[in-house]
């Protein structure tokens, strides 16, 4: 069953109406509709590119967000073999809203590590809507540090609103374990690529996407607040959403400008959610790409690459 977004109610009652037609030729012996219902096909995929061709950040806030998006999980089972899980900090959990593990990309061993959302309501409480709680950059830390012992490349998965901002959270060292995996991101001397799936929501996202090369799907966005979150502090209004998300630069195509992120993955027409296996192998393509271009530099070469990365930011952007 598709989702529809807001935005999408025009279109949702054009394909509605195709598959009405449908419905009824199927009960109806000797009903051909399929001229109709093709004529309204055309006019739903017109509608669909046209929705899709420019859209504003706060739609691509949306789309981020779609239930139906492909989450860390999907793509784990998708594009990797021999996935095994590593669970635990080693001090005190294993958070649900971070998993990661062995694996294997293709003919190279790799540590994998994402947000995952959940795609239930069973499944998002139990991952906590891909919020991670300190445990869970701890488990992070646990395998980047791993993989730097073994020599084994990082690819992380970002999807999340941001790091849990709960008195537990806090109580057992948020923000330290936040700038841990940071560090640890910034000092390991394997390539390290991210991809932003969905959300990339404040340091939560950072503490895995400071990498040698963060890639971003089309409709994906990567901010330090979400657009309710700064209209709140700004407005004091969460409903000025529309005119955050336009002022925080956070779309894939405003970041490549500013020097964030290095590459912009397109998703199949109409985002991520109308063709997961698509949109997975475009994602698979960009790291093959990544992991090809750092896999000749030395360890010290890939720690002074993004080290340079990050120090350049802000070098270029707004002004140019």
């Amino acid at each position: 069953m598709t989702n529809y977004l807001d935005f999408e109610k025009s279109l949702a009652e054009i394909e509605g109406k195709a598959e009405e037609l449908r419905a009824m030729a199927r009960t109806t012996e000797g009903m051909d509709v399929e001229d109709e219902a093709g004529a309204l096909d055309k006019k739903a995929a017109a509608m669909l590119t046209d929705l899709y061709k420019d859209l504003t950040p706060w739609r691509k806030c949306q789309v981020a967000r779609h239930p139906n998006r492909p989450h860390c999980k999907d793509y784990i089972e998708a594009l990797f073999e021999e996935y095994t899980p590593l669970a635990g900090d080693r001090n005190f959990a294993d958070d649900q809203a971070v998993m990661g593990g062995l694996a294997r990309f293709g003919d190279t061993p790799v540590v994998v590590i994402g947000h995952e959302k959940g795609n239930d309501t069973k499944s998002r409480i139990e991952r906590n809507f891909g919020m991670a709680r300190p445990e869970g950059y701890r488990k992070a830390i646990r395998l980047m540090d791993m993989a730097d012992r073994f020599n084994l490349p990082v690819i992380t998965l970002v999807d999340t609103p941001g790091a849990y901002p709960g008195k537990g959270a806090e109580e057992r060292g948020q923000s330290e374990a936040i700038a841990r995996s940071t560090e640890m991101c910034l000092k390991a001397g394997v390539p390290l690529v991210s991809v932003i799936i969905g959300e990339g929501g404040s340091g939560g996202a950072v503490a895995f996407a400071s990498a040698n090369r963060v890639a971003m799907l089309e409709h994906s966005v990567y901010s330090v607040i979400s657009p309710e979150g700064c209209a709140s502090i700004l407005w004091k209004d969460s409903e000025k959403m529309r005119e955050a998300a336009e002022a925080l630069r956070l779309t894939a195509q405003d970041l490549i400008k500013l020097g964030v992120i290095d590459r912009v993955i397109d998703e199949p027409k109409g985002g991520a959610h109308r063709d997961p296996t698509g949109a997975m192998a475009s994602v698979s393509d960009a790291i093959r790409a990544m992991l090809g271009g750092l896999k000749d530099l030395s360890r010290e070469e890939l720690v002074r690459d993004r080290r340079e990365k990050f120090l350049k930011m802000g070098s270029t952007g707004l002004a140019a």
